[in-house]
């Protein structure tokens, strides 16, 4: 199953205006969304945001579990933490928890750009790990990246403009091209429905994104490379 933040953490590089760029911030304290594999329930993707003036902390909580006749055969663990102020970024720290291989982001801004340094450890096995494989290896990397990067974690609209995205897992750049599919009614755990606008992210990230008219993202899908479709649903 693809790694999930693989697929939705997009920072993004550029400069290119976008729908909200212009627009009251969307969201209200809480953001929610349950997260289905072929139609059946794995989990949750909720956010938080707080505000204290021109500063604004997001806190971000992934966790799924996919089961095999009651056994579970996947599991996937992020959480981050993003820092904000006048709508640009000062600081990340996220920590992924992929079926094992757990990985380490931290970014900070300075006077020439965005300081990432990521941290991976290989995954001992799972369940068939045993007590005397010892410490797997571990690899760490640093980079000064371009200030004007945005986090890839889906809630701001301006991704859509961006060809450069930064995947907040790895802590390494992507290349995407992302077009407009055109309205569509998106429905919400509720049965409430609202109009959103269909982006679509093609090149190192594969996967559909909604956001309304108030540039609130509302929806994704994408399939996982095992066939498995894999779908956002909001509560609201």
């Amino acid at each position: 199953m693809r790694s999930l933040t693989a697929t939705f953490a997009l920072i993004v590089s550029g400069t290119a205006a976008t729908p909200a760029a212009t627009q009251e911030f969307p969201y209200g304290q809480n953001l929610t969304f349950d997260v289905y594999r072929n139609g059946q329930p794995i989990g949750q993707h909720t956010l938080v945001f707080q505000h204290d003036g021109s500063k604004r902390t997001v806190t971000i909580a992934v966790d799924l579990t996919v089961r095999a006749l009651g056994i579970v055969a996947y599991r996937y663990q992020h959480n981050s933490r993003e820092v904000w102020s006048n709508n640009a970024l000062q600081a990340l720290e996220a920590r992924t928890d992929d079926n094992g291989q757990k990985y380490v982001v931290n970014v900070k801004r300075g006077g020439d750009g965005l300081t990432v340094e990521r941290q991976s450890t290989a995954a001992t096995g799972g369940a068939a790990a045993t007590s005397d494989q010892g410490l797997q290896p571990s690899t760490f990397a640093r980079e000064v990246l371009p200030a004007s990067l945005l986090p890839t974690t889906h809630w701001n609209v301006s991704q859509v403009g961006q060809s450069t995205l930064l995947n907040t897992q790895y802590g390494t750049k992507s290349k995407t091209q992302i077009r407009t599919v055109g309205r569509e009614p998106v429905k919400f755990a509720n049965g409430s429905v609202v109009q959103a606008t269909r982006y679509r992210y093609a090149g190192d990230i594969r996967m559909d994104q909604w956001f309304d008219e108030r540039g609130r993202w509302v929806k994704s899908a994408f399939p996982a490379h095992d066939g498995s479709s894999i779908e956002y649903v909001l509560r609201e």
